[in-house]
């Protein structure tokens, strides 16, 4: 599970900084997902792999919720000025 977790956590990095934010959402998902298989990893066998895939999946599950969270302020933001006519 330990693999699975630096897998995960790679990849959802890699989905934000990437993609452009486009594909957050699936790297916050991605990143969750590895924090909870890094979790088990680490009480089942503590090893330092177990270790790199649970501090992985914490920077892309963070990095992604950023991302995601400042997309919908943008299109928001966007979405208010159009409608006062600028």
């Amino acid at each position: 599970m330990g693999v699975a977790s630096l897998v995960l956590g790679i990849v959802s990095i890699v989905f934000v900084v990437f993609t452009g934010g486009v594909a957050s959402p699936v790297a916050a998902v991605l990143g969750i997902v590895g924090i909870v298989l890094g979790g088990l990893a680490r009480r089942d066998n503590p090893t330092g792999i177990a270790t790199a895939g649970l501090v992985c999946s914490i920077i892309g599950a963070v990095l992604g919720l950023i991302a995601v969270i400042t997309c919908y302020g943008c299109i928001g933001c966007a979405g208010g000025l159009a409608s006062m006519g600028y």
